[in-house]
């Protein structure tokens, strides 16, 4: 591979990520644009910039016979891109809550661990990652591994399994299991846990106050049985956790967090993907060149979400050309990538 093609496989962006007549700010201004279909200025972008992924949201998508076309049309592209979706059940679900779909709903994430029966979780997990991948979907952004003990949490809430880690880590476990066994790559989310924040990353800074002991107690829980259980992603929080790195840097641009305690201590050896980084926590303090390199460094594997595509590759592809990040730490990289692919085709 040459190196554009493999920095190229770092990336998952939205569509609207490589027309360059599009800019915004928040997911919320593309709504508009509602790209369900590939445009020349896409394709055009695509043959210099290649992709390692795709990840369509609810304005992106319209009915199964244009969703399934749109998919074969991006599968086409230049980096053999990866088509993923945010598929969790219950509010943050982009084709169930869509009425053009006719597919098994679930009141929420929390609702399932309500019943308090694991095999709950593997059903839903199977049912939701049979209709993605009849679609055409390869990566589900699902399950939460958080653990919602925040009773103020705004953005974690009900899509976590349980407030109780005993009760949720069986349920994550079970719906990893579920997703494989339908053939869709599961992620789980968001490391090193979400749940005890009462901020929302996708507008600004959001902090854990636990200690790595607490968190080990608690959210390492889930996130372990996930792990234990096959997961082949795990999604960084852009939360700071001060007591944990010593410093307020989110997560996401952490090596203590992706590599010291993800990394070597839990022992995961699939593809570190970051959250948006398009989200208030990473935008107000950095530029996007500046948060991919870091991120990079810090051991993220895929960036997800990027703004301004073109501009971040040419920055990273610069990093690696002036020894600001060694070509070494790409291919680490690549290679898990490319074997994630393998693994679901």
């Amino acid at each position: 591979m040459t190196l554009r093609e493999k920095i190229g496989q770092l990336f998952i962006v939205r569509p609207e990520a490589l027309d360059p007549e599009i800019s915004w700010v928040t997911g919320e201004d593309l709504v508009p644009y509602a790209i369900r279909s590939v445009n020349g200025r896409m394709a055009a972008t695509n043959k210099k910039y290649p992709v390692g992924g795709i990840l369509l949201y609810a304005h992106n998508i319209d009915t199964p016979e244009q969703v399934t076309r749109f998919i074969g049309e991006l599968r086409r592209f230049q980096g053999d891109p990866l088509i993923c979706i945010d598929e969790e059940g219950g509010r943050v679900a982009r084709i169930g809550n869509n009425p053009n779909f006719q597919v098994p709903r679930f009141e929420s994430t929390s609702s399932i661990g309500a019943t308090g029966n694991p095999k709950a979780a593997y059903n839903a997990a199977y049912a939701i990652g049979s209709y993605l991948k009849q679609y055409g979907f390869e990566v589900n952004f699902a399950p939460v591994a958080d653990v919602n003990t925040n009773p103020e949490n705004i953005i974690i809430g009900t899509r976590a399994f349980s407030d109780n880690p005993a009760v949720a880590a069986p349920m994550v476990a079970e719906y990893v299991k579920g997703m494989a066994d339908a053939g869709v790559v599961s992620c789980l989310k968001h490391f090193p846990g979400h749940g005890d924040t009462y901020a929302d990353t996708h507008l600004g800074y959001a902090v854990s106050h636990k200690t790595w002991e607490e968190m080990r107690s608690c959210e390492m829980i889930t996130f372990q049985a996930g792990i234990a259980a096959g997961a082949p992603m795990v999604m960084t929080a852009h939360i700071s956790a001060p007591k944990v790195t010593g410093s307020e840097i989110p997560s996401t641009l952490s090596p203590v967090i992706l590599q010291d305690k993800l990394r070597k201590e839990l022992g995961f050896k699939g593809v570190i993907i970051t959250d948006g980084m398009e989200m208030g926590a990473i935008t107000r303090e950095y530029s996007s060149e500046q948060a991919a390199i870091l991120a990079i460094k810090a051991g993220a594997d895929i960036l997800l979400g990027t703004r301004e595509y073109p501009k971040v590759f040419d920055a990273v592809l610069q990093a690696v050309q002036d020894g600001t990040i060694p070509e070494s730490r790409i291919d680490e990289s690549v290679r898990r990538i490319l074997k994630l692919k393998v693994s679901v085709r």
